[in-house]
């Protein structure tokens, strides 16, 4: 907090108003930070907004991880939808498990919810109830801009959501787009037409840092990043966090990470607990209050093609996914 308050003095002395600008460039370094402005010193009315920018806007995980402050980004309009991708390379984690339940509780509470299912296993489509070798057109022909592309959205079987369903097909898209024009550009393409039908749009990326998570990457406004309860799991965390701000830079500047969920958590083990306390650490802003705990019934719902729900909705997974989509709401509200 001192250093915060010193460097808040630092721009009160030093910089002119921000108040004139939206975006103001900003860069930091270990030792100072550096603001650069043209016109005379801040107004009292300033104050709160170069707070912001210092405390919010220049938050951890970029101050800390990048070293340096990214610009500010502008707040998504309203009415707009969101689009988040929800993505980790490493398998197992509760990448899709989140998917489903996340967007069933948004879509509980009355969100328009439509969940990308963007891994070749079509675990997601397969969690849902759906059999995919009935299905008519996938995420394949979404990204592969053919006709029967508009008949990959159906509906779930629940009210506001709707699912575009994967299958192994998916596979050879990373293989087919490589030599396409803007190939990292193909699903953000498809769902530009889907602003007005939907509040939410989920991304169900696979377990890699290939193709189809780029494309994840490109379409999304944020990332959400399920991270296992276990020390290996924190190995990773790094290159995704690299890789995400290599796409913010070149690619996708409105990009932000959302937060990070801790799945599987068992309370009975220390280990879990200090996984939780590292996030905690290096990710101060970003990790969600909500833990969703190792849980046989969260294991058990998909293979009836259920939402857990659905499945046991008195069970400690239900109740903490219920928790978690809240806080999700909460944050979205919060950055708005």
């Amino acid at each position: 907090m001192l250093t915060q308050l010193g460097l808040l003095l630092f721009f009160i002395l030093s910089c002119g108003d921000p108040c004139h600008y939206s975006t103001p460039p900003c860069s930091l370094t270990d030792s100072s930070f550096q603001l650069f402005w043209q016109n005379g010193p801040p107004s009292v009315a300033c104050f709160a907004r170069i707070a912001e920018i210092l405390y919010n806007r220049c938050s951890d995980d970029n101050l800390i991880e990048s070293g340096r402050c990214k610009q500010v980004e502008e707040p998504l309009e309203s009415g707009r939808v969101r689009i988040i991708a929800i993505a980790n390379q490493k398998g197992g984690v509760g990448k899709t498990t989140t998917a489903v339940n996340l967007a069933g509780h948004l879509a509980q509470r009355g969100q328009r919810v439509l969940l990308v299912d963007a891994d070749p296993q079509g675990n997601a489509t397969t969690s849902l109830g759906f059999a995919k070798r009935e299905l008519s057109a996938t995420t394949y022909d979404l990204l592969m801009q053919h006709p029967e592309a508009k008949q990959a959205i159906i509906s779930s079987g629940r009210d506001h959501f709707d699912l575009v369903p994967a299958d192994e097909d998916l596979a050879g898209a990373a293989v087919e787009l490589v030599a396409a024009e803007r190939r990292e550009r193909r699903l953000q393409q498809a769902l530009a037409s889907l602003d007005t039908h939907y509040d939410h749009v989920l991304i169900d990326c696979p377990p890699s840092l290939g193709l189809l998570t780029l494309n994840a990457l490109c379409a999304a406004d944020s990332v959400l990043i399920p991270l296992q309860c276990e020390y290996l799991a924190l190995e990773g965390l790094a290159q995704l966090k690299l890789t995400i701000d290599r796409v913010r830079e070149g690619l996708n500047p409105r990009l932000r990470i959302l937060g990070v969920l801790m799945t599987m958590y068992d309370g009975r083990t220390n280990l879990a607990q200090q996984v939780v306390n590292e996030v905690q650490r290096h990710f101060p802003r970003l990790i969600f209050r909500t833990l969703i705990p190792r849980s046989v019934r969260l294991s058990e719902a998909p293979s009836h093609g259920k939402l857990i729900a659905e499945y046991d909705p008195q069970s400690r997974g239900a109740i903490s996914y219920a928790a978690f989509a809240e806080e999700v709401l909460q944050r979205e509200e919060r950055s708005s």
